[in-house]
């Protein structure tokens, strides 16, 4: 892309999310977890797509083809991170919500054929094209709501052609939009109810979709949904074996229901995060809290399925590092909305304003290896910025469901303004 020109955001409260005291690289836990780095009256300056320098206090004189913008005391921040998204599928799940509504549960819907594998049925029937077109609308939902840099899975194929398509139409996606596009394999999201002996499809995943993904998108993370009527516990611990010998990091979904020992097991394993939590034991709690694995909330599907929620306040004062995602999934987390989740994490998972914004900057960026690259405000990084409309940051967490900033920047340049330039 060509290069935009020089812009300084100046009289700004910035948020740099790079504190004194925080060790660089590493996800943030305890009292460092609400350390924002503010510059209380400060400035930005971008050049090239990146962070070209930031001050204290009355802004210098710029180069004359440098745009100012005032915010007038208004907060600058990192732009969003959306760590763990099923962003990328086609057709709806509408009767299922119905069904909810009257009274069946998310695994009763599973186990008769329904939820996720209505969605893998409309994915294998459509064409790369149709999913790139669907992705690239979700995307820039997610975008104008102050999103940067976003994970999408695979995990609605099932089968190694179906799954590939999804990788392929990720990454045709990525190198089309100004965000930060990162893929996951997720090819255990489910037990495929459309072959006459389920178990031919984890052998499937393991032994040929596995190597082709990793084949075809090296270093690329390997998921796994381990719950009842889905991925066992033992036939996770195959897949992971198998990713680990292709170079792929592990992250898993763990806890949603039922604690099955997948929380243990991955930690063992090194995973890179463990996510859901909403069933987790507090034997587990202090496991995560002693490793390096992050855990990732994901409040949206408490709210939108049964109410229940990963235990963050707990979490945060064992000293485990903790990051907050939105989910965004056709079936238990109808929501593109990062800033929805953080708001949830805070009345629902006890998280204080700050700690929620570093749960989904700083520490979201670490659990896709990106920390060095997006999350905070450092000389070097990615220019992903927002302008919220706000002079105080705790709004994020206050304000439910609102318009998002009034400035999103990605890679230096204004993806989104909601002011007169």
């Amino acid at each position: 892309m060509s290069q935009s020109k020089p812009i300084a955001i100046v009289d700004a409260r910035v948020l740099t999310l790079a504190p004194d005291g925080h060790t660089p690289g590493k996800p943030r836990r305890g009292g460092m977890l609400a350390e924002l780095g503010v510059v209380d009256r400060g400035w930005v300056l971008v050049r090239g797509g990146r962070i070209d320098a930031i001050g204290h206090g009355a802004a210098p004189g710029f180069d004359p083809d440098t745009e100012v913008v005032d915010a007038a005391g208004r907060v600058v921040m990192p732009a969003f991170v959306d760590c763990h998204t099923h962003a990328c599928f086609v057709g709806d799940r509408n009767d299922e919500f119905e069904a909810r509504l009257a009274g069946a549960s998310y695994l009763e819907i599973l186990a008769a054929g329904g939820g996720i594998m209505s969605t893998v049925r409309s994915i294998r029937n459509a064409s790369v094209s149709t999913l790139v077109e669907a992705l690239l609308l979700r995307l820039e939902q997610t975008a104008r709501l102050g999103t940067g840099t976003i994970e999408v899975k695979s995990g609605y194929g099932l089968d190694t052609a179906s799954e590939l398509k999804m990788l392929d139409a990720i990454s045709i996606v990525a190198a089309r939009v100004p965000q930060t596009v990162v893929p996951t394999f997720l090819g255990a999201h489910a037990l495929d109810a459309d072959r006459a002996d389920p178990a031919d499809g984890i052998e499937e995943i393991i032994d040929r979709t596995l190597p082709a993904a990793a084949e075809a998108h090296p270093g690329i993370a390997c998921d796994a949904y381990c719950e009842e009527n889905a991925w066992s516990l033992e036939d996770c611990h195959r897949l992971f074996k198998a990713a680990s010998a292709c170079g792929c990091p592990i992250r898993v979904h763990t806890d949603q229901f039922n604690s099955l020992g997948m929380t243990r097991l991955a930690i063992e394993m090194g995973a890179r995060s463990v996510d859901h939590l909403e069933a987790t034991t507090s034997q587990d709690v202090e496991r995560l809290a002693r490793s390096e694995t992050i855990g990732v909330l994901l409040p949206n599907s408490g709210f939108c399925l049964d109410d229940r929620y990963a235990p963050g306040r707990a979490l945060v004062d064992a000293g485990a590092a903790i990051a907050v995602a939105s989910n965004f999934n056709p079936g238990s987390a109808q929501s593109p909305s990062l800033p929805f989740a953080m708001a949830l994490a805070c009345r629902k998972c006890l998280l204080t304003p700050a700690e929620s914004i570093v749960a989904a900057t700083f520490n979201a960026a670490c659990v896709l290896g990106l920390q060095h690259e997006v999350g905070s405000i450092e000389v070097g990084k990615r220019a992903d910025l927002l302008l919220l409309d706000t002079a105080d940051e705790r709004a994020l967490a206050v304000e439910i469901a609102g318009p998002g900033p009034i400035g999103v920047m990605l890679e230096g340049r204004w993806h989104r303004t909601g002011w007169d330039r």
